[in-house]
Protein backbone atom coordinates (compact mmCIF):
# COMPACT_ATOMS: atom_id res chain seq x y z
CA UNK A 1 0.00 0.00 0.00
CA UNK A 2 1.16 3.54 -0.77
CA UNK A 3 -0.27 7.09 -0.66
CA UNK A 4 -2.86 7.85 -3.34
CA UNK A 5 -3.50 4.19 -4.07
CA UNK A 6 -6.94 4.03 -2.43
CA UNK A 7 -9.26 6.84 -1.40
CA UNK A 8 -12.60 6.32 0.36
CA UNK A 9 -15.38 8.87 0.38
CA UNK A 10 -18.56 9.47 2.33
CA UNK A 11 -20.58 12.29 3.84
CA UNK A 12 -22.64 12.91 6.95
CA UNK A 13 -25.02 15.47 8.37
CA UNK A 14 -24.56 17.86 11.29
CA UNK A 15 -27.45 19.47 13.13
CA UNK A 16 -27.17 23.23 13.68
CA UNK A 17 -29.56 25.71 15.24
CA UNK A 18 -30.70 26.79 11.79
CA UNK A 19 -30.99 23.33 10.21
CA UNK A 20 -28.75 20.60 8.88
CA UNK A 21 -25.47 20.95 7.04
CA UNK A 22 -23.75 18.12 5.21
CA UNK A 23 -20.03 17.40 5.39
CA UNK A 24 -18.29 15.31 2.71
CA UNK A 25 -14.87 13.70 3.11
CA UNK A 26 -12.31 12.08 0.82
CA UNK A 27 -9.77 10.03 2.80
CA UNK A 28 -6.44 8.55 1.74
CA UNK A 29 -6.49 5.02 3.20
CA UNK A 30 -2.71 4.66 3.45
CA UNK A 31 -2.14 7.95 5.25
CA UNK A 32 -5.51 7.84 7.05
CA UNK A 33 -5.67 11.49 6.19
CA UNK A 34 -8.55 13.66 4.99
CA UNK A 35 -7.39 14.93 1.59
CA UNK A 36 -10.63 16.65 0.61
CA UNK A 37 -13.70 17.93 2.41
CA UNK A 38 -16.66 20.22 1.84
CA UNK A 39 -19.62 21.57 3.84
CA UNK A 40 -22.94 22.49 2.20
CA UNK A 41 -26.59 22.97 3.09
CA UNK A 42 -27.73 20.38 0.58
CA UNK A 43 -26.55 16.88 -0.24
CA UNK A 44 -26.37 17.30 -3.98
CA UNK A 45 -23.61 16.11 -6.26
CA UNK A 46 -21.79 19.46 -5.91
CA UNK A 47 -21.07 18.63 -2.25
CA UNK A 48 -19.11 15.46 -2.96
CA UNK A 49 -17.67 16.82 -6.22
CA UNK A 50 -16.16 19.81 -4.39
CA UNK A 51 -14.56 17.47 -1.82
CA UNK A 52 -13.13 15.43 -4.70
CA UNK A 53 -11.80 18.58 -6.39
CA UNK A 54 -9.99 19.58 -3.21
CA UNK A 55 -8.44 16.11 -2.94
CA UNK A 56 -7.34 16.26 -6.58
CA UNK A 57 -5.74 19.65 -5.99
CA UNK A 58 -4.00 18.50 -2.78
CA UNK A 59 -2.67 15.22 -4.13
CA UNK A 60 -0.92 15.45 -7.48
CA UNK A 61 0.63 11.97 -7.97
CA UNK A 62 -2.39 9.68 -8.36
CA UNK A 63 -1.49 7.09 -10.97
CA UNK A 64 -3.54 3.91 -10.47
CA UNK A 65 -5.77 5.52 -7.83
CA UNK A 66 -8.91 3.65 -6.78
CA UNK A 67 -11.76 5.74 -5.35
CA UNK A 68 -14.23 3.80 -3.19
CA UNK A 69 -17.64 5.01 -1.99
CA UNK A 70 -21.06 3.71 -1.15
CA UNK A 71 -23.79 3.54 -3.78
CA UNK A 72 -25.21 6.99 -3.01
CA UNK A 73 -26.70 8.83 -5.96
CA UNK A 74 -24.16 11.64 -5.56
CA UNK A 75 -21.25 9.23 -6.12
CA UNK A 76 -22.96 7.49 -9.04
CA UNK A 77 -23.97 10.73 -10.76
CA UNK A 78 -22.81 11.44 -14.30
CA UNK A 79 -20.88 14.56 -13.25
CA UNK A 80 -18.96 12.72 -10.53
CA UNK A 81 -18.14 9.62 -12.54
CA UNK A 82 -17.10 11.69 -15.57
CA UNK A 83 -14.78 13.79 -13.40
CA UNK A 84 -13.09 10.68 -12.04
CA UNK A 85 -12.76 9.28 -15.56
CA UNK A 86 -11.19 12.57 -16.71
CA UNK A 87 -8.51 12.10 -14.03
CA UNK A 88 -7.99 8.39 -14.77
CA UNK A 89 -9.35 7.35 -11.37
CA UNK A 90 -10.80 3.85 -11.04
CA UNK A 91 -14.20 3.92 -9.35
CA UNK A 92 -15.23 1.30 -6.82
CA UNK A 93 -18.67 1.24 -5.22
CA UNK A 94 -19.88 -0.98 -2.45
CA UNK A 95 -22.65 -3.50 -2.37
CA UNK A 96 -26.10 -2.48 -1.21
CA UNK A 97 -26.69 -3.10 2.48
CA UNK A 98 -23.08 -3.99 3.34
CA UNK A 99 -22.48 -2.19 6.64
CA UNK A 100 -18.71 -2.91 6.62
CA UNK A 101 -18.17 -1.76 3.07
CA UNK A 102 -17.00 1.78 3.81
CA UNK A 103 -15.82 1.23 7.39
CA UNK A 104 -12.79 3.52 7.25
CA UNK A 105 -14.84 6.48 6.03
CA UNK A 106 -17.46 5.76 8.70
CA UNK A 107 -14.71 5.66 11.35
CA UNK A 108 -13.34 9.05 10.27
CA UNK A 109 -16.86 10.50 10.32
CA UNK A 110 -17.34 9.09 13.83
CA UNK A 111 -14.10 10.72 14.99
CA UNK A 112 -15.11 14.02 13.35
CA UNK A 113 -18.44 14.01 15.17
CA UNK A 114 -16.89 13.00 18.51
CA UNK A 115 -13.88 15.31 18.48
CA UNK A 116 -15.25 18.34 16.65
CA UNK A 117 -19.03 18.44 16.55
CA UNK A 118 -20.08 17.02 19.93
CA UNK A 119 -17.06 18.46 21.73
CA UNK A 120 -17.51 22.02 20.44
CA UNK A 121 -21.23 22.17 19.57
CA UNK A 122 -24.06 23.01 19.56
CA UNK A 123 -23.54 25.11 16.46
CA UNK A 124 -25.23 28.43 15.85
CA UNK A 125 -25.41 30.75 12.81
Amino acid sequence: MRPNQLWVADFTYVATWSGFVYVAFVIDVYARCIVGWRVATSMRTALVLDALEQALWARKHRQGLIHHSDRGSQYLSIRYTERMADEGINASVGTTGDSYDNALAETIIGLFKTEVIHHRGPWRD
